[in-house]
C-alpha cells in the first residue's frame, strides 16, 4: 500500500516562521513534523510514500532527499503553483498506483496507528465506497465539525440530530475518486466529499485518541511544549 503525505501548502497563519522555511520542516520535539509522518509510516510498513511541494519546495526536497535515511522511498510530485487538495492528490495519481491509498495532511499531529491502513483499504473495497476518512472529536477553533456519522459507519451531512466531528486529514482514497479531477489545476477536496456524502459512497471511523491541526505558531508551541517534556 502507498501513501501520500500532502505538503505544498503555504503556511500563511504559520508566517513569519513559514517565510524562509516549508511549513513541513517547522521543528516539533526537537525534529520536522513531516519526519514524525515519515517516521511513523515506515514503522507501519508504509515506505513508498509520495510527497507534493509547492512553496519553498526545492528546499523540502534538498532536506528529505529520497527518504533513504528514514527507510523511505519517497517519491516528489512538485506542484507549480499549489494545487489545492484535491488537485494534488490527482496530479499524484500515476505515483500512487490503482489500488487505494493512504493520504495524510503534513500539518496535522494525530497518534492513529498507520497499520490500520491496510484494514480500512480493505473496507474501502468491500463497501464499494469511494474513500474511508478518519473523523476526530471537533477542536475548540472548528466547533461545527464537518459530518456525522452514522452507526453503520457512513458519513452524513452535518444534521441537528447528530453529533458533528471534523475531519482529521488522514483518509485512504481510491484512485477513482478523484477522476473528475485533472491534476493540472487548483481543486479542492471538499467538494468531492460532500457529493460521496450525497450518493452513501463515503465510510468512516471516529479516532477518540490525540489530534492536533498546527495550523498557528501556538498550536506548534503547544506541540513541541509536549513532546519535549
Amino acid at each position: 500500500m502507498k501513501a501520500m503525505i500532502l505538503a505544498a501548502g503555504r503556511g500563511q497563519r504559520m508566517r513569519p516562521l513559514t517565510d524562509h522555511t516549508p511549513k513541513p520542516l517547522l521543528k516539533v520535539g526537537g525534529k520536522p513534523l513531516i519526519v514524525w509522518h515519515i517516521e511513523k509510516l515506515v514503522a507501519a510498513g508504509l515506505r513508498d510514500i509520495v510527497i507534493n511541494c509547492a512553496w519553498l519546495g526545492q528546499r523540502l526536497q534538498a532536506a528529505l532527499g529520497n527518504g533513504e535515511s528514514y527507510g523511505a522511498r519517497l517519491i516528489w510530485s512538485p506542484e507549480d503553483p499549489a494545487l489545492e487538495t484535491a488537485g494534488g492528490i490527482a496530479h499524484a495519481l500515476p505515483h500512487l498506483g490503482s489500488d487505494p491509498f493512504l493520504v495524510v495532511n503534513g500539518d496535522i499531529w494525530c497518534d492513529w496507528d498507520f497499520r490500520q491502513a491496510s484494514e480500512r483499504a480493505a473496507q474501502v473495497s468491500n463497501a464499494q465506497a469511494l474513500a474511508w476518512l478518519l473523523l476526530v472529536d471537533n477542536p475548540p477553533h472548528h466547533t461545527q465539525g464537518d459530518f456525522c456519522l452514522n452507526a453503520a459507519g457512513y458519513i452524513q451531512r452535518r444534521s441537528a440530530t447528530h453529533d458533528s466531528l471534523t475531519f482529521s486529514g488522514i483518509g485512504v482514497y481510491q484512485p477513482r475518486f478523484f477522476a473528475t479531477i485533472s491534476g493540472q489545476e487548483p481543486a479542492p477536496l471538499a467538494p468531492l466529499l460532500h457529493e460521496a456524502v450525497q450518493t452513501q459512497s463515503l465510510i468512516g471511523s471516529r479516532h477518540t485518541g490525540q489530534w492536533l491541526d498546527i495550523g498557528t505558531p501556538e498550536r506548534l508551541q503547544h506541540l513541541d511544549t509536549q513532546l519535549t517534556s
